[in-house]
């Protein structure tokens, strides 16, 4: 037998060594660590991103086309899967997770993005050449040519149900959510089609970065110099940053003078500010800071009256965070690692608490969309009790005469009415007050006395607040 080196593969064709596209490839790691390490896109495509500039793989084109490609597909996966489903000769929980991240890529480019057929198909083929081995990349191939025979128009049209069968599980389809999810909001808005289909579609958005100016450390006329940048909507503090900027590339947010948090976070601080009181005003709470969004702006709005702002975070790495968003902040503050639901502090200590109480996050699916599929009905049950406990703490934390604000990033009622009413069952010396006049100029807030945010009317992250007064 010769001793030379096979130059072909058994059926006489040359062999090839697959190409390497680097965009294709971040994508493709970015979606496993998702998927392998529950990990959030917003978490581990940066430093990806940052490690492929300085490597010279990427330029600013390369790196907005990953971007895309990690945030389409999962946004659209719902959708994806179901339209893959219809596809192969197998259930989709018998396709290895990563022969499916490289479909779903493959499907991203085919029905959401402009890229040509041909091209779609043949780069994610070679994708999978070079992260799966040939022999999967010719299923991904035989796969993806069965998805470009129609556009996604024509492709729910075929597989989701109608919607007068089965609205909640059309809409699932229709606009890749859960569809439990669908429901919880569905019931948080009350009703309509119009509404939810918003709703849903906002969620598939693309969100802008909206940046805050810390009083006494940033302006927005500074901020407003940048590229792009115009006023926030709501928040005399938000500027938005409308083609996608790099919020890294802003000195002031460099500096931390200011930092990217959404609209809506910035008026739940806002509103607890605000808010009327009897009596002094000198100690502030925020019993729930981490990452430190809310507390950088409300330490800075405490320095303008002379108060203090005492935040709070239980868990050691995440106070950190709160540490380094506050630093530099005008007037004096504190940080402090601590369970909430067994504060160090001594009961009626302070004039306004805050507490935006962890929960499943679904008022922000642009931003992690992930989430949708990570979540499950039962982790309510998990967020209940913490959530009843820290807001318990928050009406004990608070003098007579001082204001609660309790704030969820999720509009589901479990989360938000169902927390507040259970809550004031037990405490007759409180009483919610109402915080619509607390966000002055924002439209469309509801009945009160409490206020839900929603992407679709007001461009923010679906944050929830209920203002809550100690009257004994």
């Amino acid at each position: 037998m010769s001793d030379q080196p096979r130059r072909s593969r058994p059926t006489g064709k040359p062999y090839r060594r697959p190409k390497k596209d680097p965009v294709r490839v971040l994508a493709f790691e970015a979606l496993r660590a998702v998927d392998e390490r529950d990990a959030y896109a917003n978490l581990v495509l940066p430093p990806l991103l940052r490690k492929a500039r300085e490597s010279g793989d990427f330029d600013g084109r390369d790196a907005a086309l990953a971007t895309e490609l990690v945030y389409g597909t999962l946004r659209r996966q719902g959708t994806y899967d179901a339209i893959i489903a219809a596809c192969v000769d197998r259930p989709l929980r018998e396709v290895d997770p990563p022969v499916l991240d490289v479909l779903s890529l493959g499907a991203h480019q085919l029905l959401g993005t402009r890229i040509p057929t041909h091209a779609a198909v043949s780069a994610s083929v070679e994708l999978a050449r070079v992260v799966l081995g040939d022999g999967r990349a010719k299923f991904v191939n035989a796969v993806l040519r069965k998805v470009a025979q129609h556009d996604l128009d024509a492709w729910v049209e075929r597989v989701a149900p109608p919607y007068d069968d089965d609205p909640e599980d059309h809409l699932a389809v229709v606009h890749s959510h859960p569809r439990w999810v669908v429901s919880a909001l569905w019931d948080s808005l009350g009703g309509g089609r119009a509404g939810i289909e918003d709703l849903l579609e906002a969620d598939n958005e693309r969100p802008e970065v909206t940046l805050v100016a810390r009083p006494g450390r940033a302006t927005v006329d500074e901020l407003l110099r940048e590229e792009a940048a115009m006023p926030g909507r709501w928040s005399p503090y938000a500027v938005r940053l409308t083609e996608g900027g790099e919020p890294g590339a802003v000195e002031a947010v460099r500096e931390g003078r200011a930092g990217v948090q959404d609209e809506g976070s910035q008026l739940v601080a806002l509103a607890l500010a605000n808010a009327p009181l009897d009596g002094p005003d000198g100690r502030w709470l925020d019993g729930c800071a981490g990452p430190g969004g809310k507390a950088a702006l409300l330490a800075a709005l405490a320095a303008e009256r002379g108060a203090v702002l005492l935040a709070s975070e239980k868990q050691p790495h995440r106070a950190g965070l709160v540490a380094r968003a506050l630093d530099g902040n005008p007037g004096p503050y504190q940080v402090i690692a601590a369970d909430g639901t067994r504060p160090p502090w001594r009961p009626g200590s302070f004039d306004r608490v805050l507490m935006d109480v962890p929960c499943t996050g679904l008022g922000a699916l642009r931003r992690r969309p992930e989430a949708r599929w990570r979540r499950r009905p039962e982790d309510l049950e998990g967020f209940a009790p913490l959530q009843r406990g820290l807001l318990r703490t928050a009406l004990e934390s608070v003098r007579v005469g001082g204001v609660v604000g309790y704030a969820t990033c999720s509009p589901h009622l479990a989360e938000t009415r169902a927390v507040v009413a259970d809550v004031l069952k037990q405490y007759p010396e409180a009483e919610m007050i109402d915080a619509r006049p607390l966000l002055p100029g924002v439209p469309a807030l509801g009945d009160g006395p409490d206020v839900q945010l929603w992407p679709h009317l007001h461009g923010t992250d679906a944050m929830y607040l209920a203002v809550v007064r100690r009257t004994g």
